[in-house]
This record gives structure tokens, sequence and C-alpha cells, in this order.
């Protein structure tokens, strides 16, 4: 199974170095959140820069917000990402669920889960190298990798789950315990097999770590806080943060357990020494 890293976003000025220290070592992917209406970076440009300071290690959205997007300019934004990274980059999709990214953005957030699909059908038929429409040619530059770079679907409803049956590679599951997980795990490939596709759906696992000094624990535990205020689950959430090795371990274990191709261990504290530490822990 894969570990990959969840990237802080309370100081952009540090993640060159979170990046240049992760692809050094074992993990095999930085993943970047995505919120407009926030004090976080944009991901798909932070991640063109860390694709540029990096040679091995994947980056992936996790996961973008779509409806805010207009599909063009994102297939184009995506596809050159997946150029320049020489496709190492993952698309993580989903609708988001924050009024106020969607009020700052000018889109009506009613009917997202239509639009995110009717965006899924035009990227796949742009990244394909197909006109946009009538007098229209088509967007580019082409993905390096056939037929658009890696589609992971993030969120609970049973929409998403259906999406990647539909359009997606695979399933990025939030921060949940793995017994809940595990039914999320079982609905996507469920889903996979009604739509007839090939093979089995790639399974990616989230969970919310902070390993260091109490400082850094304490960050991490106020920016969790801070990011899941509008939710009113912000407590429970933070109460979620693994904080010490056998923590961290145990659910590595579980969520393999259960099927996780790989495990994101998201990061909720700058400090770019949790690094090696996580290291050390998990392999």
């Amino acid at each position: 199974m894969k570990i990959g890293l969840g990237l802080p976003i309370d100081d952009p000025a540090l993640l060159l170095a979170w990046a240049r220290r992760a692809d050094a070592g074992p993990f095999s992917t930085l993943g970047l959140l995505d919120r407009l209406v926030f004090d976080n970076p944009e991901p798909l440009v932070t991640l063109a820069a860390l694709a540029g300071a990096t040679s091995r290690i994947r980056i992936q959205t996790e996961v973008l917000i779509a409806p805010l997007h207009r599909t063009a300019l994102l297939a184009k934004q995506t596809a050159t990402l997946d150029r320049v990274s020489g496709g190492r980059f993952t698309l993580g999709i989903g609708v988001g669920g924050r009024e106020d990214d969607f009020l700052a953005a000018g889109v009506d957030p009613r009917g997202r889960g239509r639009r995110l699909d009717e965006q899924m059908a035009l990227l796949r038929r742009l990244w394909a190298g197909e006109p946009h429409g009538e007098g229209v040619r088509p967007v580019g530059p082409s993905p390096l990798t056939p037929g658009g770079p890696e589609v992971l679907f993030g969120g609970f409803a049973p929409a998403a789950l259906e999406r990647v049956g539909r359009f997606g590679d695979g399933f990025l599951g939030a921060a949940l315990p793995p017994q809940h997980l595990d039914g999320l795990f079982r609905e996507v490939e469920n889903a996979w097999e009604k739509y007839d596709r090939p093979g089995r759906p790639r399974l990616v696992a989230q969970i919310s770590v902070a390993l260091g000094p109490q400082d850094t624990v304490d960050r991490a535990r106020r920016n969790l806080l801070d990011y899941y205020a509008f939710t009113g689950r912000a407590a429970y959430m933070a109460d979620g943060l693994l904080t010490t090795p056998r923590t961290i371990g145990a659910a590595v274990a579980a969520l393999a357990g259960i099927g996780a191709d790989e495990v994101v261990l998201y990061c909720w504290a700058p400090d770019p020494a949790q690094v090696d530490r996580l290291a050390e822990v998990v392999f």
C-alpha cells in the first residue's frame, strides 16, 4: 500500500521544502485541498510549482471544487499540469459544500452535482483532443497521460460514489473511521461493476495527523477547528487528529485491512520536519 502526504495550507512559503523532503523519501503523493473563501493557496498554481521542485512524487488536488471553474479552462490547466509534471498529476475532484465559495465565484450552488457531471463529460472529450463545439478548435495542450490525468472523486453522497463508476479512476475517502469508510469503498466497487468497468477502482483514504512537539500538535488542532468551523462539527474533526506513532500506525493498518490502495496522511501544521517523523512511523 502507498502512503502519501496531504500538505498544510497555513504557510505556502514552506511547501517547496515539504515537497523536496517528500520527494527524497518514500512517500507516493502530495495532496492539496481547495477552497476559494479561505486562507489557503490555490491548488493548481501551487502544484505546478511543486511539480517543478520534484522529480518522482505524484501531485494531486484533494479535492478540487470543479463547479467553481470554467470547464474549458480547467481542461487546459489540468492537461498542462499533467504535461509539466511528466504525467504525475492526479485530479481529485468534487462538488464542494461551502456556500460562500459559490457566492464568491458567482456560481449557483444548486445543481452543482449536475454541473460536475456535464463538466466531466466535456473534460474527457477535450482531453481526447475533440473540439469544444461547432466552429471551435480543440483545447490544447493534449495531456501526457492518454485520455487525461487520473481522476479520483471525493464525496459521501450516493451520486458522488456513482460518478466513480461513470467517469473516474477511483475514490478519495475523507477523514472517516475505517468502519465507515469500508462501506463507502464497497459502494464504489459496486458502482464500478454496475458500469462494467475493467479492473478495479483505486481506493484512497485520508487521515488527519500531526507528529512532533506540543506546539506543532496545538497548531494543527487550531487549523482543523478553523477549517471545519462551517460544518458545526469542528470539534469532532479536531478530535480525530492522530498525534502519536501508535495511533497513526494503527490507523494505516486498519485502512489497509479494508482495501485502501493508498493512505494520505493529511498534515495540519506547517513544520516540514513532520515529513521525516512520519516516514519513520509508516515505513
